[in-house]
């Protein structure tokens, strides 16, 4: 079976006075139906423009998708009239933006920010797309909720603007849910509802999910495969359990080891990926993690790795067989600072 969408050498481009950053740099998954994908990588790697990319909502100027192809439900999204891409947005394929507070309208009811979609879309009358953004705001545990829908963004916490988004983004049942970081600036026990709301609705609705964050926790916990960006790239993909036991890119151990652990008590330090992300303006020919590397040699400041299979559906841009096992060498600079 044909997945729902498939992403082939997409290449976002932003054009600034400094030069030409590319943002998304020949990035390539797929998403079958009813499955959940995680999209992780640090802040500026690309995830949100990723996303902004297959929602045709990069601003132009300065953004332009540069080239590949955004096969949604067997048709490019790229070639599509910009008609075609207003039914499609919000209607099959939704989005929960990063900040609830910017991405709500700050004059307008939360209830008329729900009910226009529905009579855009689905074609309700106004009772009827009362009443259904009603049960919308009841489904996400919003209380009282046929008396919240005459409330502003501001009479809601911040917890609650979430799941009024997630009302948004459900209300015409969508195929596909791209969720930018849900769960940012929320406290523990919020973020763990809203995953909860997102698995349980996904499960209800059928609905394949795309989950952006830079929180590995949540990806472990929701996610059936895991595709790694670094500047621009995908670094590393694979089903969540595997990549997660055996982790094949430096970067990707980076990431799993700088993570907290409760088993190893309280004198374990962190082990921090060292150094800055590289700059996307004129990014060298070379492996782009490279400089920050413990495991780099000469090799990697000559060539971009390709991502080389490693396993059963799960690849890794690496030029050498490096494993959570494979000891830290010691510290050293191949051409560069370290």
């Amino acid at each position: 079976m044909a997945p729902l969408l498939d992403v082939h050498n997409l290449e976002t481009h932003f054009h600034t006075q400094d030069g030409v950053v590319k943002a998304v740099n020949n990035v390539s998954f797929h998403v079958n139906r009813g499955e959940t994908l995680g999209i992780v990588g640090e802040s500026g790697c690309g995830k949100s423009v990723t996303s902004l990319s297959i929602m045709r909502l990069i601003p132009n100027p300065p953004g332009r998708i540069a080239g590949g192809q955004i096969i949604f439900d067997g048709a490019d999204l790229l070639k599509a009239r910009d008609e075609e891409m207003r039914s499609i947005r919000g209607n099959r394929i939704a989005m929960i933006f990063q900040d609830p507070m910017t991405s709500l309208n700050p004059v307008l009811t939360v209830g008329r920010q729900i009910t226009e979609s529905l009579e855009l879309h689905l074609k309700l009358s106004r009772r009827e797309a009362n009443n259904r953004a009603a049960e919308l705001l009841d489904m996400v545990g919003i209380p009282s909720a046929a008396k919240r829908l005459d409330n502003y963004p501001h009479q809601f916490s911040g917890g609650m603007r979430q799941r009024v988004m997630i009302a948004m983004a459900l209300s015409c049942n969508p195929e596909l849910l791209i969720a930018d970081e849900p769960t940012t600036a929320l406290d523990v026990t919020i973020q763990a509802q809203i995953i909860e709301l997102i698995n349980r609705l996904k499960e209800e609705l059928d609905t394949a999910v795309i989950m952006i964050t830079h929180d590995l926790g949540v990806v472990a916990g929701m996610t059936d495969r895991v595709t790694v960006m670094y500047a621009g790239k995908v670094v590393e993909e694979g089903k969540t359990g595997e990549l997660f036991d055996n982790p094949r890119m430096p970067y990707t151990i980076g990431l799993l080891r700088s993570i907290p652990r409760l088993d190893e008590g309280r004198g374990r330090k962190l082990n921090p990926i060292r150094g800055l992300p590289p700059s996307l303006i004129d990014l060298p020919q070379i492996c782009p993690f490279a400089p920050r590397c413990d495991y780099a040699q000469d090799a990697c400041l000559t060539q971009t790795p390709p991502l080389r299979s490693v396993g059963p559906e799960h690849r890794a841009a690496c030029l050498f067989d490096i494993t959570m096992e494979t000891p830290l060498p010691e510290r050293k600079t191949v051409g560069v600072a370290a």
